[in-house]
């Protein structure tokens, strides 16, 4: 376990392959040295397969090795090095064709360059201004680019074009017949430039997209064609498309045209399927150049600088919309004050601003509730008499400050899953640390860490107990089959994802997801997420990183949740089940409630998490929950009454304020404001 998470590795498989990987260079070396042909070969062979492997899997032990001076050129350097050791060590050392060998390598890497400046250009010269999706490229005209086989890890493909040059020279120091090394070293050369050849003809300008002129004047026609009334805007680092993701049903849902304007090109890579028409703009340029007069609201989740590009469009209401309703400080940023409208859950959000005094206007705040809180599925009557409850562990990050209050991680963290693990009446833990984790501040990297051990240390003492062997067995034949059918699910979805084309701008012509795909994929992602807990035992411990299962899968399969002021808390209380908040700051239970609404039906816990016994109480003991009802009324007060619905109120205020957009541009005669010729429908 240790190993594993040292270097970064997610399986067995890849821990044997980094291993093998690294202990053959020495094996060379020491082979070069006896010498030892054969011993070499196999050890050279070695070398090749687990580094074949390991980026294959994409593995981050390469990342690892790059930070270390280790990267792929310089591990094939070493390796050549090391043969030309070799054949100094045998009989070839003074032959014409030992310095041939040098030569040639000098020669192999001497072509490398010109390679690499093919790729890279032609990379370049494939990228549009814009990427695009559900955006109908036909109109400009963008031809099909290399093919990936080409052009996909093009530089470890070339570096591995020394095989028959390295397959001769061992050949030569086997049997001493130099033939084998000038065929070997005759057959990669013409291989390079084999290679570069074949690019070459996908720079001939029939084979290249438009120039980025053609492109954006092209793109502000289709503006004015689909006349977008709702932009999601987002910008942000490509662990946070989580908070543009979870606005995409939403956006689908609206009865206004929707777009999605993203500012990364790393976030469209990990954006959601939607059939809301998306584009990214990286140049602030670009997008300030861009015919925007036809929109008229603006969705911010995040409150980030590159908003100001968009927010400078004076014809469109902006709206802060966030990305989590919780007690944060984020939720009274001053920031908010840059826009029309502040949109909140429910009256906590209206309360928060008008006590911090932030300048936030009442007036300017809506409460619309919050639509992405409907997957979860609201508490049972009783607890499960067949099972152990599960309680949810799930701390957020540690923030951009050094408060204590930010994390329970650094200071409770493990406290709370030590006695959790050792709780009496037996419950199973679920840990799922913020994806930010760490990203700051190390010392949480290293606490997260430590929790992530103890948690799985707990599942392997668990899964040898005599008290749940018997329960393991009885559901091992059901637990196999969901095994087996998540694994072809998991290799169903690359297979899927597959394009056979590797440039930006093939991606985004092609990108069109059809009506019924994201319907489609919903099913699946259900589909999978019941299949990965069935894969599991219902006593299991499990830590879970990384995007899948989501958190609102996470609340559905808990019967408790323990976790910080963050907006997983105030989403949770849609559920109604019980929930622990951490005073890490330790400023008191009276003072902790009364800065933070939605601890008001929280078990409070301090860094030592003594009571956390209350909490593990209310989910294993008949009539031991104080709070449910003062949990229902803060629900309300949280989220906002259960009708209309969230999405309803959601959608009225889109109307309103494109109303007040509209009514503004009328009586100030601004562009943007003439009825549409040519309307495209929403899709």
């Amino acid at each position: 376990m240790l190993l594993r998470r040292l270097i970064g590795a997610v399986s067995t498989a890849e821990i044997v392959a980094t291993l093998l990987t690294v202990l053959s260079y020495p094996a060379m070396l020491v082979t070069a040295l006896l010498p030892s042909g054969y011993a070499f070969a196999v050890a050279a062979a070695v070398s090749y397969l687990g580094d074949h492997y390991l980026h294959r899997r994409g593995s981050y032990m390469l990342v690892r090795m790059g930070k270390a001076r280790l990267g792929l050129t310089i591990r094939f350097l070493i390796r050549q090095f090391l043969l030309v050791l070799l054949l100094a060590r045998t009989e070839v050392a003074g032959d014409t064709v030992f310095y041939a060998a040098v030569v040639g390598f000098l020669v192999f890497y001497g072509l490398q360059a010109p390679h690499t400046a093919l790729v890279m250009m032609l990379r370049r010269k494939r990228r549009l201004p814009i990427a695009t999706r559900n955006i109908d490229l036909t109109t400009l005209p963008v031809p099909d680019g290399a093919p990936r086989w080409l052009t996909h890890r093009a530089v470890e493909k070339v570096l591995h074009t020394e095989v028959p040059t390295f397959v001769g020279l061992l050949a030569v120091a086997a049997t001493g017949t130099a033939a084998y090394g000038y065929a070997g070293m005759a057959v990669t050369i013409l291989l390079v430039v084999a290679y570069m050849a074949v690019l070459l003809p996908f720079f001939r300008a029939g084979k290249l997209p438009p120039s980025p002129e053609r492109t954006m004047e092209w793109f502000d026609e289709w503006l004015r064609t689909y006349r977008p009334e709702v932009a999601l805007y987002f910008s942000g680092s490509k662990d946070s498309a989580y908070q543009a993701n979870m606005w995409l049903e939403t956006m689908e849902s609206l009865d206004a045209r929707p777009i999605v304007i993203l500012r990364e090109r790393a976030i469209l890579a990990r954006l959601a399927t939607t059939s809301v028409p998306v584009v990214c703009v990286p140049s602030a340029v670009d997008l300030m150049n861009m015919d925007l007069s036809m929109l008229r609201v603006g969705l911010y989740p995040a409150n980030v600088g590159k908003n100001l590009h968009l927010l400078r469009v004076p014809t469109m209401k902006h709206v802060f919309i966030g990305h989590g309703d919780s007690d944060k400080i984020a939720s009274i940023n001053p920031y908010s004050k840059a826009y029309d409208e502040v949109w909140s859950a429910g009256r906590a959000g209206r309360d928060r601003y008008a006590l911090a005094d932030v300048g936030v206007r009442d007036e300017d705040i809506v409460e619309v509730g919050r639509p992405q809180l409907a997957p979860i599925r609201p508490a049972g009557p009783t607890p499960r008499a067949d099972r152990i409850p599960t309680i949810l562990y799930a701390p957020t990050w540690e923030g951009w400050t050094d408060d204590p209050g930010n994390t329970s991680l650094l200071l409770a963290g493990e406290n709370i899953i030590r006695r959790l693990l050792a709780s009496e009446r037996p419950v199973r833990v679920l840990y799922k640390p913020h994806p930010f984790t760490g990203t700051r501040n190390r010392a949480a990297g290293v606490v997260h860490q430590r929790i992530a051990a103890m948690v799985e240390q707990a599942a392997a003492e668990r899964a040898a107990d005599p008290r749940w062997a018997e329960e393991a067995r009885r559901t091992a034949a059901d637990r196999a089959a969901a095994q087996a059918q998540l694994k072809r699910l998991r290799e169903a979805r690359p297979a899927a994802a597959v394009t056979g084309l590797w440039d930006d701008a093939s991606v985004s012509r092609d990108a069109m997801t059809p009506a019924d795909r994201a319907v489609v994929e919903q099913y699946a992602a259900r589909e999978w997420n019941d299949v990965y807990w069935r894969s599991q035992g219902w006593w299991e411990h499990r830590v879970i990183t990384g995007p899948e299962p989501l958190l609102f899968d996470c609340f559905n399969e808990s019967d408790a949740l323990v976790s910080d002021i963050s907006s997983v808390v105030s989403d949770w209380i849609a559920s109604g089940k019980p929930y622990a908040v951490t005073d890490s700051a330790e400023i008191g239970e009276e003072e902790f409630k009364r800065q933070n609404t939605a601890v008001r039906a929280a078990v409070v816990l301090g860094n030592d998490a003594a009571r956390l016994g209350e909490l593990i109480d209310a989910v294993t003991l008949p009539g031991a929950d104080p709070l449910a009802q003062d949990r229902a009324e803060l629900k309300r007060y949280l989220l906002g009454p259960d009708e209309p619905s969230s999405l309803e109120r959601f959608n009225a205020a889109v109307k309103a304020l494109a109303a007040r957009a509209e009514a503004r541009n009328r009586a100030l005669g601004e562009a943007g404001t003439a009825d549409a010729t040519t309307v495209v429908p929403a899709p």
